[in-house]
């Protein structure tokens, strides 16, 4: 099996309904149409081009290769030089053309290039050979490969069989255009017109600029920022408000490993941390998208809700191998679905809560249905807050009391409370607060432990957890608590690797799972606004600078980075890496501003419960 790039090499492009990922090199090797979440046609990332991929670039071995986004956009522009001339190569997905579009237009710049194309389509994650014939097209030249329910046209220069693949050769002399364009659509249809490439081209580039020109980034990661947003805004879904955690499946945490999962999917978690940083920075007619997904999504029965879910609120997500797939890096099984989907995690009403109470400060009406959804949430977490669950890491072994998650609950009802009091809500304002400061008393008699002046991973356990980080992001205590100070030094002792952090040590046996896992981004991010909130500012600009190296070309993150290997690990692009990233920023951005005397996060509960605790040292 031939080696696949690198995960850092690859670059997205999407339509906000799915993604493709192009390497370096010129193929996409990933790609699931018409959903980010509908079997792969292209697979090669997780095997190898047996499993479908589709290469455009130079003949020229020596050709090298530039690529960028034009500024604003998802519209990938990649230059190759060749000792022949020069060339450039666009790619996108049409936004407006309500059909799943992918376009790569090759232009001359110079003296000519010879392109070599090479297609190999496979339905169903590299499972169905489709039946592929030339069909006849307005006069052009189009390809049609069918199998089961799927279908693709691909036009542009005529393809011939080659070993169940299809190629062909072209020159794109300067000044001339070649526009390909592969078009999904059910086979049981007829196929779709042509797309107008050049209106398509300006519309979508236009409204990727227009939406990115809607925020004005922090300075001096102004650049980072608004990627990043694209990002968050890219792996969301137009029509249902849902918000995936990454474009694929099964990339690994650890080479070779057992850790792959599909992030294809809604979590609550990761899609409401996505709200905040939105609204954060105006978007806010996204919190209102997603809020109605949600209240589709979770309707019914409280006591059903989930941690995740489909992208149009689909509840079975149920988890199987591919065998047929060797993995990324021969990383197995490779997974589909995700069983986590079936675990209690109690954090995620906490999550939910923060989010939509932040989406009423950012000015987002309640509806007449969301109040009324939050407190059926909350009639249920009252009734079973204090059982253990699986945490905000989604362990496979033992139920615990997590720390983060007892955290969570206690937010859930501090929001709660103060729609009451701060937005005239309808609600038991005395019982809520009545149930945040039992939380709180728990968390600081269970789950702290005084000897060493740490919050703990969960109860009755020493070890500590990167989650911890969140407890002065959602207020239960200042970011320059001596609780929480204490906290940090004790996951910088224990989890700190290469001057990042793992998400807690697995060598615990916590999570169930063999095997080791590489930094965790998104934690190494969130210590980066612990550290430019408790006054670190210089340790918080030190890091993140450090972070923001480990982007790759484009701008895109994954979830874990190998320090040894210098390579990024996990499922990519990564929500929670890049809404992460965004809150660091912002939290240096504010640290800045607010120059020595740092001003802490906003805590929950009233400031004479606040001021009598850190009198008592409780």
């Amino acid at each position: 099996m031939s080696e696949r790039p690198a995960i850092e090499d690859y670059a997205m492009i999407g339509d906000l309904h799915t993604a493709a990922l192009v390497s370096q090199g010129g193929s996409i090797d990933w790609l699931c149409m018409p959903r980010f979440d509908s079997p792969s046609m292209f697979a090669a990332i997780l095997d190898d081009d047996s499993a479908g991929t589709w290469l455009l670039a130079p003949e020229d071995p020596r050709a090298e290769a530039t690529r960028e986004y034009l500024p604003g956009t998802f519209v990938l522009r990649t230059v190759w030089t060749t000792a022949s001339g020069a060339a450039e190569v666009i790619e996108f997905m049409p936004l407006h053309d309500r059909r799943a579009n992918v376009v790569r237009r090759v232009r001359g710049l110079r003296g000519t290039v010879r392109f070599r194309e090479r297609l190999r389509v496979r339905f169903d994650y590299g499972e169905v050979i489709p039946w592929v014939r030339q069909v006849p097209d307005r006069g052009g030249n189009a390809l049609l490969a069918t199998g089961g329910p799927d279908a693709v046209l691909v036009r542009g220069p005529k393809l011939t069989a080659d070993d169940l693949s299809h190629t062909a050769v072209f020159d794109v002399a300067g000044g001339g255009t070649v526009d390909l364009v592969l078009t999904w659509f059910p086979s049981h249809r007829e196929p779709p017109a042509p797309v107008d490439v050049d209106e398509e081209l300006r519309r979508t580039t236009a409204w990727w600029a227009d939406w990115a020109a809607r925020s004005e980034p922090p300075s001096p990661y102004d650049r980072e920022v608004q990627r990043s947003l694209l990002v968050l805004r890219a792996l969301t879904h137009e029509d249902t408000g849902g918000i995936v955690a990454a474009a694929t499946t099964s990339l690994p945490e650890t080479e070779g490993g057992e850790r792959n999962w599909d992030y294809r999917y809604v979590w609550l978690r990761d899609a409401a941390l996505t709200i905040e940083v939105l609204m954060t920075h105006g978007y806010r007619a996204e919190a209102a998208e997603w809020r109605g997904w949600l209240l589709r999504a979770i309707a019914g029965d409280p006591s059903d809700v989930q941690i995740m879910y489909g992208l149009g609120g689909e509840r079975r997500l149920m988890e199987y191998e591919l065998p047929e797939l060797a993995g990324h890096g021969g990383a197995r099984p490779v997974r589909v679905g995700n069983a986590a989907y079936r675990q209690r995690q109690w954090d995620i009403f906490g999550e939910v809560m923060v989010a939509l109470h932040g989406a009423r400060e950012a000015g987002v009406a309640e509806g007449p249905f969301s109040w009324p959804l939050q407190r059926a949430l909350l009639g249920f977490l009252e009734e079973n807050w204090r059982q253990p669950d699986r945490g905000i890491w989604e362990i496979r072994g033992p139920e615990q009391h997590f720390v983060h998650s007892r955290a969570m609950v206690w937010a859930a009802f501090d929001r709660a409370a103060r729609g009451v009091r701060e937005f005239g809500l309808d609600g038991p304002a005395e019982r809520w607060e009545a149930l945040r400061e039992e939380v709180r008393a728990e968390i600081l008699a269970k789950g702290f432990d005084a000897e060493r002046n740490t919050f703990v991973q969960h109860y009755g356990t020493g070890e500590v957890d990167a989650s911890l980080l969140q407890l002065a992001q959602i207020g239960f205590v200042d970011a320059d608590d001596p609780r929480m100070l204490g906290t940090v030094a004790a996951i910088e002792e224990d989890l700190m690797v290469d001057g990042l952090l793992l998400r807690y040590r697995t060598q615990s046996g916590v999570d169930g799972l063999a095997g080791e896992e590489h930094p965790f981004l998104a934690c190494s991010f969130w210590l980066v606004e612990q550290y430019a909130g408790s006054g670190r500012l210089a340790d918080a600009t030190a890091l993140m600078d450090r972070l923001l190296t480990f982007v790759n070309d484009v701008g895109l993150l994954s979830e874990e980075y190998d320090t040894a290997g210098a390579r990024q690990m996990g499922n990519t692009p990564q929500a929670l890496s890049h809404l992460t990233l965004v809150r660091a920023a912002d939290a240096i951005d504010r640290a800045q501003k607010a120059g020595p005397a740092s001003v802490p996060l906003v805590r929950g509960g009233s400031e004479g419960e606040q001021a009598a605790e850190r009198a008592s040292g409780g």
